[in-house]
């Protein structure tokens, strides 16, 4: 039994933290370690430190509209506990491929033959390489040699896929001759969108119609996933700030062979990296041993396929993502001002949102949010229902309500009203 100077025992103290609603081995790793600092009221502490630690769902006040940290684009899947036809040809009856649903879809929304989906963006680059410029050289533009969050750098997904990088021009300005120089012996021509940065000034670059006519094979790693420049999806055509980022429809009508891109960027669906192109080079990814190490399975797939079947129907602006990123200006500072009227202290204010994710570099997109003065980020990031992540600005706590859900602007007003 315990006494009055005698600590809880590990059970004991476990047990009275079920109301936490943690598992009970995890409350008793709790317990233990408040117990082995000799302090068993901390284990409250250690519980919600648990917590925190699992995958939850947060409010993205930052005003990254892909924010890496916090899964890039928003997007919500459900899969009733079934089996699918996965790989199974319901016409036929005979085994089918995992590729065909949703990589026709894919195909035909960019206008392209064929499409292969594998796990994120670095992949779809890997497969390509290894495939089709295995032993063999593939020409880069120096000022194209891009590195990337996570350290995913061009020379060494070129190393690992077996294929010897032939480096043409310099850092800031590459000539069509460059590659025409390098193009006899290449496997492949690759170009790579810079999306996370910008070369100013005394620069010049090769498009790729222009790479089309020198013989190998156009790879153009578009990375971000804008599916068409047009924005046919969205009733007031593109916005602005989309003027200068590549496309894959426009792309492969300029004579790219393969396109690649992420899926939870610009796309806005669910993690995933996209082939798209020549139905004679994509069979050929698809038939090398590494894709069956890089592919997705069906919950993945059944999502991509959601997001395909959107943008075919013209409804893609009903995505989280883009309804998000296009909501009038005006909306956003008419939901701040209304957030602010029952709080004293924090006020409507003027920002910019940016896309992330390694999309559009230095582009800012108009915003509205709410500010207050002094850094509240740790606190915030503590609110429950749902933790709110924010950013510093001027010594002061923004929340950019772009990249806020309406149905969340009543947890952010009690988290405010707390601070205040």
């Amino acid at each position: 039994m315990d006494g009055p100077d005698r600590p809880p025992s590990v059970d004991a103290l476990a047990r009275s933290l079920a109301a936490s609603g943690l598992p009970h081995p995890l409350l008793v790793d709790a317990a233990r370690a408040a117990l082995a600092r000799g302090d068993a009221g901390s284990a409250v502490d250690e519980v919600e430190r648990a917590r925190a630690g699992l995958l939850q769902p947060v409010v993205n006040a930052t005003g990254v509209l892909l924010h890496t940290n916090l899964g890039r684009a928003p997007f919500a899947a459900t899969q009733a506990a079934s089996y699918t036809n996965l790989e199974l040809d319901l016409v036929t009856g005979r085994r089918g491929s995992r590729q065909d649903h949703v990589g026709t879809l894919l195909a035909r929304a960019c206008g392209a033959e064929a499409a292969l989906v594998v796990n994120n963006g670095a992949s779809a680059l890997l497969v390509v390489l290894a495939s089709l410029a295995s032993g063999r050289t593939t020409a880069v533009s120096r000022g194209e040699l891009i590195e990337i969050g996570g350290g995913f750098r061009i020379p060494e997904i070129m190393e690992l896929s077996g294929s010897r990088l032939a480096e043409v021009g310099t850092t800031n300005r590459t000539r069509v001759d460059d590659y025409r120089a390098a193009a006899g012996e290449a496997a492949l021509l690759l170009k790579v969108h810079t999306s996370n940065y910008r070369i100013e000034g005394f620069t010049s670059s090769v498009g790729v119609a222009e790479l089309a006519g020198l013989g190998p094979p156009v790879v153009v790693d578009v990375g971000s996933g804008l599916l068409d420049a047009a924005c046919p999806w969205l009733p007031d055509g593109p916005p602005g700030w989309l003027a200068s980022e590549p496309a894959v429809r426009q792309s492969l009508d300029a004579g790219a062979a393969l396109v690649t891109f992420s899926g939870d960027k610009l796309l806005g669906g669910p993690q995933a990296g996209i082939v798209v192109g020549r139905a004679d080079l994509v069979a050929a990814c698809a038939a090398h041993p590494l894709y069956r190490a890089v592919r997705p399975g069906g919950l993945v797939l059944g999502a991509l396929q959601e997001v395909a079947l959107a943008y075919l129907d013209r409804r893609a602006h009903q995505l989280p993502f883009w309804r998000m990123a296009t909501i009038p200006v005006d909306a956003l500072r008419e939901r701040a001002e209304k957030l602010v009227s029952t709080l004293d202290g924090p006020v409507a204010v003027e920002c910019a949102s940016v896309a992330g994710g390694g999309a559009l570099p230095g582009v800012e997109i108009p915003s509205w949010g709410v500010s207050l003065p002094g850094d509240h980020r740790a606190a915030l990031r503590g609110t429950r229902p749902r933790p709110i992540v924010a950013r510093v600005q001027r010594d002061e706590t923004l929340v950019d309500l772009r990249t806020v859900d309406p149905a969340d602007d009543a947890v952010v007003a009690a988290a405010l009203a707390a601070l205040t």
